[in-house]
Formats: structure tokens, sequence, C-alpha cells
């Protein structure tokens, strides 16, 4: 993976990083252009301001997050989360993980002793009702051994 520190306009019209995504290309490398002074600058305000600085720079999300997925990809993981009563958390595991193989990320006897998994795509998850909102909207998915 190639991450290119580019000026705040370098993103278009940049022969410099076009050469890099050529070369990169021949590598089967992603490049990733960011403007390391604009994420500085966005790394000392408050999340209402980072989405404000976004919007008016024309971007979706900060170059560390574009970092962070492609880094991603290129090692074949993802993110799955667990949110219960009291708390949320993000595990990662490699593409292709059964349950059982994720339940192990979080302690190895969960693996082992492992029973079923309930899930829902997190675009269906409301934060504020991460336990019932899935349930009772019937798009939960019950995969393991029935009960």
């Amino acid at each position: 993976m190639y991450v290119a520190n580019v000026d705040e306009h370098g993103v278009k019209d940049n022969p410099l990083l076009e050469r890099l995504e050529e070369h990169a290309s021949k590598e089967g490398a992603p490049v990733v252009a960011i403007c390391a002074a604009l994420e500085a600058q966005m790394a000392d305000l408050a999340d209402e301001d980072k989405q404000i600085f976004l919007v008016d720079l024309g971007l979706d999300e900060p170059g560390l997050n574009r970092v962070i997925r492609a880094g991603y990809t290129l090692m074949g993981l993802q993110t799955y989360f667990t949110a219960g009563p009291k708390e949320a958390r993000a595990w990662t595991v490699q593409i292709g993980a059964t349950a059982p193989q994720a339940a192990g990320v979080i302690h190895t006897d969960f693996e082992h002793g492992f029973i079923r998994a309930r899930s829902s795509p997190t675009r269906t998850i409301s934060p504020a009702r991460a336990n019932k909102a899935p349930k009772r909207r019937e798009r939960c998915a019950s995969r393991g051994k029935t009960m």
C-alpha cells in the first residue's frame, strides 16, 4: 500500500500522484492520497466541526479512515460488533471467518463452547436500541444451534 501525502489541491490533476498510481498498479498495490496538513487541522476539531470541514472540502471521510479501510482490505480483515446493555465493542476478524471463529476473538472458550449468534447488518441498528431494534424488525439472523 502506498500513502501519498499531497497538498490541499493535489488529489486531482496531480502528475506525481498519477505516476505513483501507475507504479502501484504494476504491483497490485492500492494508493491512498491524503493531505497531512488537512488531517492535522481536523485532529483538533470537534466531531460536528469535522463533518462541516469535510463537507466544505468535498470529502466523505478523513484520510485516516481511507488508510485504515485500505489496510483492512489488503490484509483481508473485517470488523464485527457486539452490543449489549452496557457497552458496544468492535472486533477484527479475517474475512470469511465463521461465527465460532469470530467468537474466539473475544475469548477462546467462546469458540469451543459456541452455541449461536444473532446478527444484523449495522445499517439496521439504532445506536440507542442496539439490543432490541433488530429483533423487533425481524432483521436479525440466527446462526448456530437452535434452542
